[in-house]
């Protein structure tokens, strides 16, 4: 009888927490799963990762590898490499997904490399479906649909891989929303054997030293964002925004366009490229909604667009739209809440 494939997450872990990216990717995983009617699986390589087991299990994952020993971490290539390829070649997965940051987009296309497989990068959307290939004239069940914007937001595409296995991807932070499975879930724990794996030539790049710099903007948690996109038309104008997000006790945001133009910083950047929001108010002033940008703010709970295009396309995904110049409705909204918050 034939082995039911598994989907499996990587998780990356530091100072024995695992990352919220990691967790957010165990709850798409999990819905991945149950569609298969398959098992969840997860691995997971640090130090002194005893009990790590409950930050994981309550996605719902049904296997947990992991991998224990100081030289584990902080992360290398090379010893994460060989244990992540060796468990892979034994598992035999059907999904692999990984975190996309600078741990996950160095070690998955390593692993794709070294298993020949593909690997669909920044994925917004997953799913699973059928594909018929006209060449074949077959149809193949259950693949993995790594859906992403392409040339530069304009449309959506659907990558799908049916002849090399496993299905490999890349997931931004922020994109799929993190959800506790249960609470009390059975996970079945896996020690790897790091020894017998790892070789010391694994270990020929030596960190010297580590500098972390904490960033000082959190979108993700912010309640409030107010953001602008290249309609905005200067810095200068920014500041009508910024001074909104602060009466609001938000933050303020951008699009790429306002980014590449110079009007805000890169690391209030939303969108595909930056990051991904889910606040209960986003208020895009002056943005024209290329997917790019709706892709990392599309599931905020109110949406108020403020544009003097009524054709743009983030008025169809607003909630509200507010027709007309920003750089009088803002300064207008600014007077009427500094009143009536009196």
């Amino acid at each position: 009888m034939e082995k039911i494939k598994s989907v499996l997450v990587y998780c990356e872990v530091e100072n024995q927490k695992v990352a919220d990216i990691s967790q957010e990717l165990l709850s798409a995983g999990k819905r991945l799963a149950e569609k298969l009617g398959s098992p969840l699986e997860a691995m997971i390589f640090g130090s002194d990762l005893h009990g790590i087991e409950s930050q994981i299990a309550p996605f719902g994952v049904d296997r947990l590898f992991i991998g224990n020993s100081l030289r584990l971490e902080p992360y290398r290539t090379l010893p994460h490499a060989a244990l992540a390829a060796h468990i892979l070649k034994e598992e035999d997965p059907q999904i692999v997904l990984f975190g996309a940051t600078s741990v996950g987009r160095d070690l998955a296309p390593r692993l794709a490399s070294k298993l020949n497989c593909g690997l669909t990068a920044d994925c917004t959307i997953l799913d699973i479906g059928d594909h018929f290939v006209k060449k074949e004239k077959k149809e193949y069940k259950d693949l993995l649909y790594a859906i992403r914007p392409a040339f530069g937001g304009s449309i959506m595409a659907n990558i799908i891989n049916w002849d090399m296995h496993p299905q490999m991807a890349t997931v931004r932070e922020g994109v799929m929303k993190k959800e506790i499975f249960d609470e009390h879930y059975n996970t079945e724990i896996v020690e790897v054997d790091v020894h017998s794996i790892v070789n010391e030539e694994d270990f020929v790049v030596e960190i010297i030293d580590r500098q972390i710099k904490e960033s000082g903007v959190n979108l993700k948690e912010a309640p409030i964002i107010v953001a602008g996109g290249y309609g905005v038309g200067s810095k200068e104008n920014f500041d009508y925004l910024k001074e909104l997000a602060e009466l609001l006790g938000g933050e303020v945001g951008g699009s790429r366009a306002a980014v590449d133009a110079g009007f805000i910083e890169h690391d209030r950047q939303i969108g595909q490229t930056g990051t991904t929001v889910r606040p209960k108010l986003y208020i895009a002033a002056g943005i024209s909604g290329a997917i790019q940008h709706t892709a990392g703010m599309q599931d905020a709970s109110m949406i108020i667009s403020i544009n003097n295009d009524p054709e743009a396309p983030i008025n169809k995904l607003a909630d509200y739209v507010i027709h007309g110049d920003l750089g009088v409705v803002v300064p207008k909204m600014i007077k009427y809440y500094k009143q009536n918050a009196k």
